[in-house]
């Protein structure tokens, strides 16, 4: 008798070729853990009341310290919270999040992912990053300083310090580094005027005719000629100019390790209920976001979507937010949070005298309304 083995099973193609797709599936999966994308997430930062304090220093020296200082004039008392918020960014110019990483924050409501280029062009360290966001910041806080001020009444002599001229420019060859402009075309910009009056005096002015701008150059005056030229659609003279004023008291913001220039409106507003009698936000928690200007004009920001999730998560309920960031709020708004639009330092004020007084706030403006 003969026995014959059973001829062996061939395994089926379609399982080969399945075993092979989860193979690979798994090693791609392996490797987007550990590749870095050209990406950076955006993620909702600290919270800080601008009416409150910061915990300052090192172990035993650690204290808290207020936030905004004000000595030589009389302050009153506040309560609940003017928010500040920050976003915090995952990955530098060197460090970059992962696929894996990246991939989750598109699912995520609270996080969003920019190229990161937007914060670190090519070239760009995050040193340099970080010192350009210090700067922000310190320009922030004294243009702070000068709207609350103004807007409670006070007159600042302002100098506005050329800092510098743009080769081949309208300026160029005509105003130098270290001159301060006193006014232009006869309107005087020594009082309450930021870089923006400046700004605003030669687009009216336009292109088509010489304008005198008036100097002081070592200590002499001197006018000179110049005609704005146009730049992408904008009258331009090519300079930059620092802002410094003389403030009638000190105010001290003492707020460390948080750069950009976001944070503006909310500590004009914290100045502002701190030399005002009364409650300026009626005690509630109120958070809110945008730059500001010296005579009041409310900027808008970036990462405004992890903000309003930084301030829900806060304990807020009613957010400040830049006009010009309405389109990015429709939509994203959490739960729990009732959120205004502003454009002004004197809008935002009078919207928290509102609320503070348990008006109707059907009349306020709102994104999307």
């Amino acid at each position: 008798m003969t026995l014959f083995a059973p001829a062996p099973r061939r395994r089926s193609r379609s399982r080969t070729v399945g075993w092979a797709f989860v193979i690979g599936a798994v090693v791609l999966g392996l490797l987007a853990s550990f590749l870095p994308s050209p990406y950076l997430i955006e993620v909702p930062g600290p919270v800080y009341n601008t009416i409150g304090t910061q915990r300052q220093g090192q172990g035993e020296d650690a204290k808290d310290v207020e936030l905004i200082q004000i000595e030589g004039e009389r302050t009153y008392p506040t309560a609940g919270a003017l928010d500040m918020l920050t976003v915090g960014i995952q990955g530098d110019a060197t460090n970059r999040p992962s696929w894996t990483s990246v991939v989750r924050a598109l699912f995520s409501e609270s996080e969003a992912v920019i190229p990161a280029s937007a914060i670190y062009p090519e070239g760009t360290t995050t040193e340099q990053v970080s010192e350009r966001d210090e700067a922000d910041m310190r320009s922030s806080q004294q243009s702070a300083v000068a709207a609350a001020l103004i807007h409670q009444g006070y007159d600042l002599p302002t100098e506005l310090r050329v800092g510098s001229v743009q080769d081949g420019s309208a300026a160029d060859g005509r105003i130098r580094e270290g001159d301060v402009i006193t006014a232009f075309d006869g309107e005087q910009l020594t009082e309450n005027v930021d870089a923006g009056s400046l700004r605003a005096a030669v687009a009216e002015h336009g292109t088509s005719s010489p304008a005198t701008v008036t100097l002081l150059r070592d200590g002499e005056r001197e006018e000179v000629e110049v005609t704005p030229r146009d730049e992408q659609g904008t009258a331009l003279l090519g300079v930059g100019v620092t802002e410094r004023y003389e403030f009638p008291f000190e105010v001290k913001i003492a707020l460390q390790d948080v750069g950009g220039p976001s944070a503006g409106m909310m500590f004009a507003l914290g100045i502002i209920d701190e030399l005002t009698p009364g409650k300026l936000n009626g005690g509630k928690h109120v958070a809110g976001t945008g730059t500001i200007t010296a005579d009041g004009e409310v900027g808008p920001i970036g990462g405004i979507r992890q903000k309003l999730y930084g301030a829900k998560d806060a304990g807020a309920t009613v957010f400040l937010a830049p006009a010009d960031n309405c389109d990015e709020v429709v939509g994203h708004v959490p739960d729990g949070l009732d959120v205004y639009e502003v454009a002004t330092l004197d809008q935002a004020v009078t919207d928290l005298q509102t609320i503070a007084a348990g008006k109707s706030t059907a009349g306020l403006a709102r994104c999307g309304s």
